[in-house]
C-alpha cells in the first residue's frame, strides 16, 4: 500500500489536481512536498492537525516533506473561508505567533532522517527581500485577474457588497503561489497540501510553476472537518482546542476527544491517530456493540493525546480522568487535580476546622450538597458509599484533619457512583 492509498482509506483526500499523474510519480520514488501554517497565533490548535499529521505520514512513506511557517503570508490573512477581512498582526504579535508555532510545528516530524529529514522555513526569508516592483514585474505578470476573481475564496468575498475583499487579501493568492514556485525551484518540491479550502490558492501556484519553470506540480486536498452534531469542529464552550498547554490543558485536551459525538469517534480515529485499519475496525466494532463503555473514544482520546503531549502526559490526563470513576489519585498534580474540581461542584471551608479534632465527616458531606441530613451521610457512610480522595470511610464517625487535604487545601469527596464534591480549605 502507497501513500494515496493510506490517505484514500483513512478518508483523507478531498481532491487532486491530478490524481492519476501524483500516483505515477510517487510510485517513481520519493516526492519532497509541502504544507503552509500561518501564525494567526502563538499556537496551533486542532484543526490544524489533520494537514500536519498529512505530513508526517508521507514522511512515515519515506518522502520528504518542508513545513512552512507563513511569516509573510501571516502579515497579510487568508481570505479562503473567511466572511470578512482579518485584524492584521502587528509585527511584534506575528513575530511571537511565528515562535510559538515553530515549536509546535518541529514536534511532529522527523528533522534528523538521513534519508528524508523535514524541512521547516520562513516564507517571510524570500519573500521580505522583494520590493513591490519585483513582486509586480516578475510575478504579477503571470497570474490573470479574471482568474483570480473565479476563484471561489475570492468570488464569494465580492459577491457580498458590504464586505467585499481589499487589494491585500486579494493579493494572497500571489504570495502563496510564489512560496510553492520557490520550493520547486530550491528544493525540487513537486506536491502542496492544504485543506480543501486551500484548493484556489493551491492550483494557481501550481499554474504559475508551468509558467516560470515549465515544471510538472500537484496539489492534493484534505476535506475540512465538521462535526456531526453541527458544532464546529475544534471548540467547545470554553473555546477552540488549543495544542499549547498554557491554552488547553492537557485534561482539556484529552476530554474533548473522549466527548467526540458517538457518530464522529470511528472517522476521527482514522484522521487523527496512526492506529491500523485492522485496529480501527476493530475498535469500530466495539463501539457498535457495547457504545456506552466508550471504547473507540478512549482510544481516540490516548492516542491524539499522546501524539500531540507525549506518552507521560497521557497517562496522567487518563488517570485523572478516572479519578471521577473511582480511580486511584497517584500522581497527580495539583494542576491537574484543579482541572478536575473545575468538573464538580465546589464547597469552601475555613482551613482552621481541620485543625484540632477535625471536621467530623457525615457534616461535611451534608454541607457539600451530599446528603440530606447528617444522619443520611451516616447511612451512607455505614452503608460503604462514601469516599474520601478514592478511599472508602465505612466509619460514620470519622474526622477530617489538615493532613487529609491534598496539597494542603482539597478534599475529593463521593456518594455512590456519580456524586461528588470537591471541598476547598482556605
Amino acid at each position: 500500500m502507497g501513500i494515496i492509498e493510506e490517505l484514500e482509506w483513512r478518508g483523507l483526500i478531498s481532491d487532486c489536481t491530478d490524481r492519476e499523474g501524483l500516483a505515477q510519480r510517487l510510485a517513481k520514488g520519493a516526492v519532497t512536498l509541502y504544507c503552509g501554517f500561518d501564525p494567526t497565533a502563538d499556537s496551533l490548535h486542532v484543526g490544524s492537525l489533520v494537514p500536519l499529521l498529512a505530513l508526517r505520514r508521507f514522511q512515515q512513506f519515506g518522502h520528504r516533506p518542508i513545513v512552512v511557517a507563513g511569516g509573510a503570508t501571516g502579515s497579510i490573512g487568508d481570505p479562503s473561508g473567511k466572511s470578512a477581512e482579518r485584524q492584521l498582526l502587528t509585527h511584534g504579535q506575528l513575530k511571537a505567533n511565528i515562535e510559538g508555532v515553530k515549536k509546535q510545528l518541529a514536534s511532529f516530524l522527523d528533522f534528523d532522517s538521513e534519508a528524508n529529514a523535514a524541512l521547516l522555513v520562513d516564507n517571510a526569508d524570500w519573500t521580505a527581500p522583494l520590493s513591490f516592483l519585483d513582486v509586480l514585474r516578475d510575478v504579477g505578470k503571470h497570474f490573470k485577474v479574471n482568474a483570480m476573481v473565479a476563484k471561489e475564496s475570492v468570488r464569494a468575498r465580492m459577491e457580498d457588497r458590504d464586505v467585499g475583499i481589499s487589494f491585500t487579501e486579494f493579493s494572497y493568492m500571489i504570495l502563496q503561489a510564489l512560496d510553492f514556485d520557490h520550493l520547486c525551484k530550491q528544493n525540487e518540491c513537486e506536491l502542496q497540501i492544504g485543506g480543501s479550502d486551500q484548493w484556489g490558492n493551491i492550483t494557481a501556484g501550481i499554474d504559475l510553476i508551468h509558467r516560470r519553470q515549465n515544471r510538472q506540480a500537484y496539489g492534493l486536498t484534505m476535506p475540512l472537518i465538521t462535526n456531526s452534531d453541527g458544532t464546529k469542529f475544534g471548540k467547545t464552550e470554553a473555546g477552540a482546542v488549543w495544542l499549547d498547554v498554557a491554552r488547553t490543558s492537557i485534561y482539556q485536551f484529552y476530554q474533548y476527544w473522549v466527548r467526540v459525538d458517538d457518530r464522529d469517534v470511528v472517522r476521527y480515529l482514522n484522521f487523527f491517530t496512526f492506529l491500523s485499519r485492522d485496529e480501527i475496525e476493530a475498535l469500530a466494532k466495539q463501539h457498535a456493540e457495547q457504545p456506552h463503555a466508550r471504547i473507540a473514544h478512549k482510544a481516540l482520546a490516548r492516542e491524539a493525546t499522546v501524539l500531540v503531549h507525549g506518552e507521560e502526559a497521557a497517562n496522567e490526563a487518563i488517570r485523572a480522568s478516572e479519578i471521577l470513576f473511582g480511580g486511584a489519585m497517584d500522581g497527580i498534580t495539583e494542576a491537574t487535580f484543579r482541572e478536575i474540581a473545575g468538573e464538580v461542584p465546589t464547597h469552601k471551608v475555613a482551613l482552621g476546622r481541620f485543625g484540632g479534632e477535625g471536621v467530623w465527616l457525615p457534616e461535611l458531606l451534608h454541607e457539600a450538597g451530599l446528603a440530606q441530613s447528617r444522619g443520611q451521610s451516616r447511612k451512607d457512610i455505614k452503608g460503604g458509599g462514601v469516599y474520601v480522595n478514592s478511599s472508602r470511610i465505612d466509619d460514620d464517625q470519622h474526622k477530617l484533619k489538615s493532613g487529609d487535604l491534598l496539597f494542603g487545601k482539597y478534599l475529593l469527596l463521593r456518594r455512590g457512583k456519580r456524586n461528588y464534591a470537591v471541598v476547598l480549605a482556605g
